[in-house]
């Protein structure tokens, strides 16, 4: 074809995206081969694999010509984030009528709490219908235990891959036990079992250190165990329960005690920080995202391979942001400082990202627009762009200046943002900072999914398996995007507050 056209003088029409940078690929290559190898160890927080990549980050960029970004003196690049991590312990429940216990299957029930250890004693049972609005039942909640038929629930149950709506339903007991029960048993009548919904709740769960321990009480009991609670009483069967759906709540005629421990474990991390300094530290700042954390080892013998290096969850964004700042740094100097934020704990529910809002290095109003960057490297060159966050900030208008004048075509629609809660700028987004994640990483469902059943969160995340063209275009549009943020000129963004020296 290309003969053609120069043997006929025609004029080639000009590519829809720039040539292929084969020289960028290759060091993107290099970082996600050492990020994601079992050196590393899977990177998980509070253990040497974060030793080893911080340091690989920091020396990558101090080299490139970066700053320190915390802004803090005694913890310079890396800022401390303690995470706390809650594993259930023990659980129990007993049930009487009257003064008389009722015998109940101790393999039937599981209590949790989200504390380390809550009880409610000989608390009367009151079943709450499908269609009852708790605000108008708060009086009769209070001192009770709501009983409620997971066969009633409006939801499917909770989603593993990200992406999906994380509704579920124990959105159901939450809303219950904010609205003052004391504990909420859910009767497991429908496709869940015991088993598997106490399986999901005996997993380690995290908070930041600080955070305050929520010691509400769940539990989850078998068809069988609220059939010998509604017998003893002699307040009918199940189906007569679910027959009630509307009806106001009413007592069951059964007390209950229930008593759930949790074990506490402490993990100190950290989030890396840089920044490359702009001429005006009183124009605000760019942020630019990707968290460095991923699960560690996650299989046992007999599995071939038993860590989970996370090459494309998230090697692959460190690897373009720690090059954008390599471009950046070697251009003009910017209006606006742009700061480089590796976080900790995303995997764990955000959490770095969560730490750093709550204890900025700048003011957040300060902050023009943030640049998420995670799980890049799923597809090859060429492909449309889409934009996780759109029309949720001020920022649309701006990403499509950048990417018309980068001739990217953009994928029609919102559907992206079924993503937008289980990535890092959802924290910013939470607290009014304008965050987005731009890339063609998320605009072929067919590969998506092919990852999500296949690699994600498993040991075969490796980087052989990385598309790095793909990656080499995120590098450019994060370029561009970034120039345009911090250009005060093209961008000049809300009214910036005053900055005293200690954040500049």
């Amino acid at each position: 074809m290309l003969l053609v056209v120069l043997l006929t003088g025609a004029r080639a029409a000009p590519p829809s995206v720039a040539p292929r940078d084969l020289a960028l690929e290759a060091t993107l290559r290099r970082h996600v081969e050492v990020l994601a190898s079992d050196e590393y160890a899977g990177r998980e927080p509070g253990t040497d694999g974060e030793t080893k990549t911080l340091r690989y980050l920091a020396r990558e960029w101090f080299d490139i010509g970066l700053a320190s970004g915390t802004n803090d003196p005694g913890n310079a690049w890396f800022a401390p984030v303690e995470l706390v991590e809650r594993v259930p312990q023990s659980s129990r429940a007993t049930f009487q009528h009257g003064h008389r216990r009722i015998a109940t299957d101790p393999d039937g029930v599981f209590v949790v709490t989200s504390g380390l250890r809550s009880l409610i004693e000989d608390a009367p049972l009151l079943y709450v219908a499908r269609d009852t609005n708790p605000d108008t039942a708060r009086t009769e909640l209070a001192g009770r235990i709501a009983l409620i038929l997971d066969s009633q629930s409006a939801n499917g149950a909770k989603p593993d891959k990200p992406g999906a709506e994380p509704a579920g339903p124990d959105d159901r007991a939450g809303h219950l036990l904010d609205a003052g029960a004391a504990a909420v048993i859910t009767v497991l009548d429908g496709p869940r079992k015991l088993e598997d919904v106490a399986a999901r709740r005996r997993r380690p769960g995290y908070a930041l250190a600080g955070q305050k321990l929520g010691g509400d009480l769940q539990a989850y009991v078998t068809p069988q165990v609220a059939e010998a609670l509604l017998d003893a009483a002699g307040t009918g069967k199940l189906d007569g329960l679910r027959a009630a759906s509307g009806s106001p709540p009413r007592l069951i005629g059964s007390n209950g005690t229930l008593e759930a421990t949790g074990r506490e474990t402490r993990i100190h991390t950290h989030n890396l920080i840089g920044k490359l300094e702009g001429r005006r530290h009183d124009l605000g700042a760019v942020v630019i995202v990707a968290h460095w954390d991923h699960f560690g080892r996650c299989a046992d013998p007999p599995a071939e391979h038993l860590i989970c290096n996370g090459a494309v969850d998230n090697a692959s964004g460190l690897a373009v942001i720690t090059e954008t700042a390599r471009i950046l740094s070697q251009g003009r100097p910017l209006d606006r400082d742009i700061y480089f934020l590796a976080t900790t704990g995303e995997e764990l529910g955000l959490l770095g990202a969560q730490a750093f809002t709550e204890n900025p290095p700048l003011p957040l109003d300060a902050i023009m627009a943030v640049l998420n960057v995670d799980s890049t490297g799923l597809v090859g060159t060429g492909l449309p762009v889409s934009v996780i966050g759109a029309g949720m900030t001020d920022l649309d208008d701006s990403i499509a200046v950048v990417l018309k004048t980068m001739r990217r075509k953009t994928v029609s629609g919102n559907a992206a943002n079924a993503f937008v809660r289980r990535q890092d700028g959802w924290a910013f987004i939470e607290h009014d900072v304008p965050a987005v994640m731009v890339s063609s990483a998320y605009s072929d469902t067919a590969r998506l999914e092919k990852f999500m059943d296949e690699r994600y969160h498993r040991p075969t995340d490796i980087p052989a398996r990385v598309e790095y063209g793909g990656m080499g275009e995120d590098v450019a549009l994060q370029v561009e995007l970034a120039r345009y943020f911090a250009d005060v000129h093209r961008f000049p963004g809300p009214p910036v507050p005053r900055l005293d020296s200690a954040t500049r």
